[in-house]
């Protein structure tokens, strides 16, 4: 076998100069040959056809005994539709009798004070004052700068999604822990939902229940879900098992130990599913506004296509403040001590002034409604930022882009898009055999043969120039920044409120700023991923520092090394294994966004997949979404292999 400090460097070297050569010794060889560069059309596999007719049959002609499968789809619908349909009109619309203009009003929907003293006390009994006044001033927000009736829409939609993803997911979770098969079964099925980009759930969604908020929330649901599922099995299986044996004991039944010991001590842990399934279905919920869910994401994607900065700004922030409000809000009933600032007083106070607002509304209509005269607005004040910026920087803009992209993003892109399919099947297969075995060896062959039949090879490789140059920067940028908040606790603290609230906004936030700046194209769609990727390379990197044990770095102080020497001869290797799992992290969020991305003109997978979306075309969109999805979970594979090898190189496997 090729010893490795020689193997990587060798495959390096022979896909440079393939990629360099394989076009001109493609068209020298003359007729015949052109199949080495592109993958024959005939040779197709036309997945994406077949897909298509098997949906269609589902949808038309499907039958689960006496039901129709379509009779199950609308019964779904109708499920999902009814409680959407009342928290609308709870949060926005009210109860009204008859249709149309005819309509007449029964109950008036909660007034917007309602609503925010409801959360405001909610705060207060999960976290405390402060809590409350955050919360508080995040709903304020919304009223006044006019962005209320869509933040309803928003959170109606979020409000459906998160007990059902919950619910649904802790369900799941549950049979996987006490049924080894379907943990086996569901672990391959989670990590393709983990990895398939959000667009790719939208297309088979909309075909089969059709344009409008039922598919939003049918596809945020099962975005969200897999967190869920994933928290609750490893809750479970950490609950200490002195409190099981002593539930045992006391003489619990199966259920009983179940719902009165287990699920009870695993409190904390699901809380924290509970946060990861608010958070992803707000970002979906964002997302999904394409189909016909409306509310912010469906302001910012209008204003984005107008190129109105001032709309698009405006109801960014609004999104950044209500992800912000709910992830503080979820975090704090996750760290509840119970007992804490008790909720009786507060439900008499929030239900009378529910009551007190309904009433007298109707006499002081800006007690149910936020006035309109009182709106202010911030758009103008973007405008001319965004018009400055760009008439006294746009030179110093457009000179740092072209560098960028002269300099960095086009000898990348041309790199990858040299490699032929067949070397491009042939190094994959290598990388992964040499990393972990034949078996992910195979696996790779067969991932990215598919992604080659299927016709997708050279959008797959601008996918891998963007995705590779993305996180290069993001690392790069990254990893520093961990290492000194590890070194300094003051820097730590405010890298570490930064990284916070990046991981907190909704992904298609990034796209405002760059595109005001950067407009379309690559540049933009590389800050956007690396802003997004950031997080984990930068808690990857302090977590592998501050765990590095203090007696190795004295050993390393009293044998004489330098500063330097001592980072990169003992710190860095001893936080490899976490530098991995960092860099495994940062790939997979970028991945993500990328697909995102295809909203600023990009030419990879993602844009195939919105594609999709748009013509609502179902083969097409699964087939690219599996070649994103293919391609990360290759590389999450690689990489968890490298890291465990680090792991026991080190000693600590």
């Amino acid at each position: 076998m090729i010893p490795s400090r020689l193997f990587w460097p060798l495959l390096l070297a022979l896909t440079l100069a393939v990629s360099l050569w394989s076009g001109p010794m493609a068209k020298a060889l003359g007729w015949g040959w052109g199949w080495l560069g592109k993958f024959p059309k005939a040779w197709e596999l036309e997945t994406d056809k077949q897909i298509s007719a098997a949906l269609k049959w589902l949808v038309e002609d499907a039958t689960l005994g006496p039901i129709r499968f379509q009779q199950v789809t609308r019964a779904v619908s109708a499920a999902i539709e009814a409680p959407y349909q009342a928290m609308r009109a709870l949060l926005i619309e009210g109860l009204h009798s008859g249709q149309g203009q005819q309509a007449t009003e029964v109950l008036p929907s909660l007034s917007w004070l309602a609503i925010l003293a409801g959360f405001a006390a909610l705060a207060y009994h999960a976290g405390g004052a402060r809590l409350a006044l955050l919360v508080a001033g995040c709903f304020l927000y919304l009223a006044m700068f006019g962005q209320w009736h869509s933040a309803m829409i928003t959170l109606a939609s979020v409000a459906i999604a998160v007990p059902m993803g919950v619910i649904g997911g802790a369900a799941l979770g549950i049979a996987a822990w006490r049924t080894p098969l379907v943990d086996r079964l569901l672990r391959p099925m989670l990590d393709l939902m983990q990895t398939v980009p959000v667009f790719a759930y939208l297309v088979p969604i909309l075909f089969l229940f059709g344009f409008g908020p039922v598919s939003a929330l049918v596809a945020t649901i099962i975005y969200a879900m897999p967190p869920m599922v994933r928290i609750t099995t490893l809750a479970l299986r950490e609950v200490p098992p002195e409190v099981v044996e002593a539930g045992r004991m006391a003489g619990c039944t199966r259920r009983q130990l179940l719902w009165k010991v287990q699920l009870p001590s695993a409190r904390p842990a699901l809380m924290v599913g509970v946060n990861q399934v608010i958070m992803l279905s707000l970002n979906m919920v964002i997302i999904a506004s394409m189909i016909g869910a409306g509310g912010l994401g469906y302001d910012v994607l209008t204003a984005l296509r107008r190129l109105d900065i001032g709309a698009g700004v405006e109801a960014g922030v609004a999104i950044v403040v209500m992800a912000i409000a709910l992830d503080r809000l979820s975090q704090a009933f996750a760290q509840r001590v119970p007992g804490q600032h008790g909720a009786a007083r507060l439900i008499w106070l929030v239900l009378g002034i529910t009551l007190v607002t309904a009433l007298a509304g109707r006499v002081l209509p800006w007690l149910q409604t936020y006035p309109a005269p009182w709106i202010l607005s911030s758009g103008a004040l973007w405008e001319n930022a965004i018009g400055w910026i760009n008439l006294h920087l746009y030179d110093s803009i457009e000179a740092v882009k072209i560098l960028v992209l002269k300099g960095l993003l086009l000898p990348v892109k041309q790199f990858f898009t040299g490699i032929p399919w067949p070397w491009g099947i042939a190094a994959v297969t290598a990388m992964a055999w040499r990393l972990a075995g034949w078996r992910l060896g195979v696996t790779g062959a067969a991932m990215t043969s598919f992604v080659a039949a299927s016709g997708l090879w050279p959008e797959a490789m601008v996918t891998l120039y963007l995705c590779g140059v993305s996180v290069l920067i993001a690392m790069a940028i990254g990893v520093p920044l961990g290492l000194w908040a590890a070194s300094a606790p003051r820097a730590g603290r405010v890298i570490g409120a930064f990284i916070d609230t990046l991981q907190t906004l909704p992904s298609f936030v990034y796209l405002i700023p760059v595109v005001m700046l950067f407009r379309v194209g690559d540049v933009a769609a590389v800050i956007a991923v690396v802003l997004y990727a950031l997080a984990p390379a930068v808690r990857y990197a302090a977590h592998g520092m501050r765990e590095i044990d203090p007696q190795l770095v004295e050993a390393g102080i009293v044998s004489g090394c330098t500063p330097r020497q001592l980072l990169w001869k003992v710190k860095l290797p001893l936080a490899l294994p976490a530098l991995l799992l960092g860099l495994n992290q940062t790939i997979m969020l970028a991945l993500s966004m990328l697909v995102i991305t295809a909203l600023v003109g990009t030419r990879d997978l993602g844009q195939q997949v919105y594609i999709a979306l748009t013509k609502a075309n179902t083969g097409q969109g699964v087939v690219a979404g599996l070649a994103v999805a293919f391609i990360a979970i290759l590389a999450d594979r690689m990489l968890t292999a490298l890291a465990g090898d680090a792991r026991r190189k080190r000693g600590a496997a």
